[in-house]
């Protein structure tokens, strides 16, 4: 799959100190991490990262739980499954492969990580890109009667195991494929290769396991976190890219929200929905590289 997704990149796999995580990687010049959604993996990047890769070292990593990296039994508070913990994991790998310092790219639950990363790691993050999010913390505050029913998946999956778990069994790949194709364009953005394989990911019942514990820590010990900071700006570059036809789009000011967290803050929706990079490749890749490029001068 790597090899026809990601031309010229790499695989490989890093014990980081609480997973093992599955990546790839290719290109030259300046790092950059991009991290995926939910229910992804790294392969959503594939018609964004072989381009960018031209002008940046592109790593694309599966968090913790998703994907072919590994996927630890849930402890009873979360923690493991943290945005923390997974953001420590992408600092792990970043220095196995030589890198000190890089710009951070994320999408949906990757972008929840990204977060995380420009808290605990600022001296790290060069510049941080967030696609089709609003903080955690906003999101559940201002959770109301639309919200949850648009993102009923959020409040599902919360649930103590090992309900959701348990429903969510055998209802692959159609649960999967409901999931991608909700936005106005159905499938047809996502590449069969892609569709393939988020479906072979999540076939396994850990990945199911993993992806609840995932939000179970973002209703729970990642709020904790966030609120633990708020008093505290992030300060590095930071872009905003949101769906026009989206839930963000239309129950949040997106840039507003990150703007009550972070110094310095740009952005503009694309004509598109949730998943941006699948949908509008070659409007997220402009974007990346004019920011990227302004924030290099």
């Amino acid at each position: 799959m790597a090899r026809r997704l990601f031309p010229g990149f790499e695989t490989r796999r890093v014990r980081t100190r609480g997973a093992t995580i599955h990546l790839v990687h290719g290109g030259d010049g300046p790092p950059v991490l991009m991290l995926h959604g939910y229910p992804q993996t790294h392969a959503m990047w594939h018609k964004v990262a072989p381009a960018l890769a031209r002008d940046y070292t592109v790593v694309c990593a599966d968090l913790r739980g998703y994907g072919d990296s590994s996927k630890p039994r849930g402890l009873p508070d979360h923690s493991n499954y943290s945005k923390r913990a997974m953001a420590a994991d992408m600092v792990d790998v970043m220095q196995a492969l030589g890198f000190e310092r890089f710009h951070v790219v994320g999408h949906d639950r990757g972008a929840r990580v990204g977060h995380r990363l420009a808290r605990d790691h600022g001296a790290r993050v060069a510049s941080l890109t967030v696609m089709d999010i609003s903080p955690t913390l906003t999101m559940y505050e201002r959770t109301n009667k639309d919200f949850a029913t648009a993102y009923w998946h959020w409040f599902f999956l919360i649930q103590p195991a090992p309900l959701p778990e348990r429903l969510l069994a055998g209802h692959v790949p159609d649960y999967i494929l409901a999931r991608l194709g909700r936005g106005r364009a159905g499938l047809r953005p996502f590449s069969p290769a892609a569709r393939r394989e988020y479906v072979r990911c999540f076939r396994d019942p850990r990945a199911i396991h993993a992806s609840c514990e995932d939000y179970r820590a973002a209703a729970t010990i990642d709020l904790a976190h966030d609120r633990a900071d708020l008093r505290r700006r992030i300060r590095m570059p930071l872009l905003v890219l949101w769906g026009k036809h989206g839930v963000i789009e239309k129950m949040f000011d997106p840039l507003a929200d990150w703007r009550a967290v972070a110094t310095d803050v740009r952005g503009r929706a694309l004509d598109c929905g949730h998943f941006l990079p699948e949908e509008k490749p070659r409007e997220v890749l402009a974007e990346l590289r004019r920011f990227l490029g302004a924030v290099a001068r």
